[in-house]
């Protein structure tokens, strides 16, 4: 196992987890619709048919044929194949989303129609045709989302209307969370030397947002090296990333180096140059059935902890589902946010839903998690520098509860604005794209509200070593 130990620049180190989780994505499966939320797409999305896939009334009304007044013949309902309408001067009723009779030359809405005393149908089409034409939305084989999209339930409804019954998609990554320490607490109050627990019920749920499928927990796990290497590798059993809490230094009751070591684990990322969350770990693990697996140390520290989850296990889930490397949007600074010398700061921000600019908040330790409870997420202040009033930098956000929100940070990041119809102007104002990060043209991605996500709050009590400031 490689001894690396030589802190890795904050950036790196991201890019490095993101390609290890990129070698080793998901294999393609087949999955029907209705399961493959949060799934993502292993192979171009692709219209298997003209969509719509033939002429339909975007009315109620009446598909004529040449001048009026017109005979009513018929009736065309949605679902069915109406006979062509081939004279002149004839009419059938038709519903919105009804096929389209051949030889009809308008559509003439209902409340624009009259009846004659005979029972024939007057009235005035308008002059723009009243039907969606077939490829009005995509032409049979156009590329309507790439491989690597996220799967979301629009993408779903897409599919189905595309004709596709099942998807070919890369699933989540299994995660399990195993929490070291004998000081910890997993019910009532914190005292006498022990506390509580303040990572075995939110890291989960972190992970899950960030796209992983939590599963096994176990936790705490007793402070000895053959109990740690038997807790891992039993997670390792079921499991493509296993994040632990604590034990990431190489104290006296630290045991997740020597467990890595008799497991045959090799280091992704051995510490990061990063404040908070030093020290923390990525590593490779092989499993039971030969495949790597990998094993995230997160700090014991519940900031840090989560600061870990920011700059490793993100990206890292990202390339394990073959999705695109993550690409962080900018914020603009209120007031000052010191530097931390040679290392990257992470410092806890809230995002002004009104001006949009980014404020530090308080209570923001290592240890602590209150601030973090009132974040939108961290301001990036790198190496040697530090974020003055007006700075515009970096912005890791938390994640949005919605299985949609990596896909709109990743797009609002690199600017995306989706091309415009023939035709057609691309509309002004801004996209309501949640606190993930939304577009304003020509002034590039900004987080929104807060409460336009509903996000995991995590609040405990200070824990365990490993997580230095």
């Amino acid at each position: 196992m490689s001894t690396q130990t030589a802190p890795v620049p904050w950036v790196e180190a991201r890019s490095l987890v993101y390609a290890a989780g990129l070698a080793d994505a998901q294999p393609a499966v087949r999955v029907p619709l209705a399961e493959a939320d949060g799934h993502t797409l292993a192979e171009p999305l692709t219209t298997l048919t003209d969509l719509p896939a033939f002429p339909t009334s975007s009315v109620d009304g009446w598909a004529v044929r040449g001048p009026g007044p017109w005979r009513v013949v018929g009736r065309v309902l949605a679902g069915s194949s109406p006979a062509p309408l081939d004279q002149d001067g004839t009419t059938v009723e038709i519903a919105t989303g009804a096929m389209l009779p051949e030889g009809a030359t308008a559509v003439l809405r209902v409340e624009e129609s009259a009846h004659t005393p005979d029972g024939h149908v007057t009235g005035t089409p308008r002059a723009q045709p009243e039907w969606r034409v077939p490829g009005d939305e995509a032409h049979r084989g156009e590329v309507l989302l790439p491989a690597g999209a996220a799967v979301n339930p629009g993408v779903i409804g897409l599919a189905a209307s595309c004709g596709y019954d099942t998807l070919p998609v890369r699933r989540p990554p299994r995660a399990a969370l195993l929490v070291f320490g004998d000081e910890l607490l997993t019910t009532g109050l914190p005292g006498a030397g022990r506390v509580r627990d303040a990572l075995g019920a939110p890291v989960p749920a972190w992970l899950r947002r960030y796209g992983a499928e939590p599963g096994l927990f176990v936790g705490p796990v007793e402070d000895t090296l053959p109990a740690h290497v038997a807790a891992i590798r039993k997670a390792l059993d079921s499991a493509e990333l296993v994040c632990t809490t604590g034990g990431t230094m190489r104290g006296p009751v630290d045991h997740l180096h020597p467990a890595l070591r008799e497991l045959g684990g090799e280091y992704v990322v051995n510490t990061v140059a990063v404040r908070p969350g030093f020290p923390m770990l990525l590593a490779r693990v092989p499993g039971p059935d030969g495949r790597a697996r990998f094993l995230a140390g997160l700090p014991g520290n519940p900031q840090s902890a989560i600061v870990a989850l920011v700059s490793l296990v993100a990206p890292l889930i990202a390339g394990l589902h073959g999705r695109p490397e993550p690409v962080l949007p900018t914020i603009t600074l209120a007031e000052a946010v010191p530097g931390r010398g040679v290392y990257t700061h992470l410092a806890l921000v809230r995002v002004d839903p009104v001006d949009h600019v980014a404020h530090p908040v308080r209570h923001v330790g290592s240890a602590m998690l209150r601030g973090l409870a009132q974040a939108d997420g961290f301001a990036v202040i790198e190496p040697g520098t530090t974020g003055e009033p007006g700075a515009v930098v970096p912005f890791a956000p938390l994640p949005c509860s919605r299985a949609s929100g990596h896909e709109r940070r990743r797009r609002a990041a690199r600017g995306h604005r989706p091309a415009a119809r023939p035709g057609r102007a691309r509309g002004g104002g801004r996209r309501a794209a949640g606190r993930c990060g939304g577009v304003v043209p020509g002034r590039g991605a900004r987080p929104r509200p807060r409460s336009w996500c509903d996000e995991a709050g995590v609040r405990g009590s200070p824990q365990r070593r490993g997580g230095a400031a």
